[in-house]
């Protein structure tokens, strides 16, 4: 595949991130300013429709090794997007919309940056250039511009 077509799926995912707060956000404040109760319903929608991936496109099943021998940080996606629900839900309603995800993509390339540099998480090391830290530099510009102006 062509990388601006990976670069505009990547884009529509970050959409989703924007949504999806603002929908648990509202779904909080609908609950009785419950963001618990917000984040576990919104798991659930997720639950169902894998569930539903999985009956209509009937992957193939790993096997119980590959399971077994799989790195314990592999196992942290489901815990961690599930206190992104949360943060959505809790925090969305309290910053807003673009705060909450300018926040989120800052600290997203924070961490990335990081996970690069050290070729952590069975990623390919990739030093911390100047280029780079500009990068990181001008999205927290972006926050405080955000936030502020």
């Amino acid at each position: 595949m062509n990388i601006v077509v990976f670069a505009i799926l990547a884009a529509g995912a970050g959409a989703c991130i924007a949504l999806q707060a603002s929908a648990n956000g509202n779904f909080r404040k609908n609950l009785g300013d419950n963001p618990l109760a917000a984040a576990y319903l919104s798991i659930c929608g997720t639950i169902i429709t894998a569930t539903l991936a999985v009956l209509l496109l009937r992957p193939r099943v790993p096997e119980m090794t590959a399971v077994r021998e799989t790195p314990w940080w592999n196992w942290i996606g489901g815990p961690l997007g599930a206190l992104i629900v949360l943060a959505g839900a809790a925090l969305a309603p309290r910053l807003g919309a673009a705060l909450f995800i300018a926040l989120v993509v800052a600290g997203q390339l924070v961490c990335s940056l990081a996970l690069d540099h050290f070729g952590l998480m069975g990623l390919t090391q990739q030093a911390l250039t100047p280029g780079r830290l500009l990068g990181a530099v001008l999205v927290v510009a972006g926050v405080v511009c955000v936030k502020y102006l």
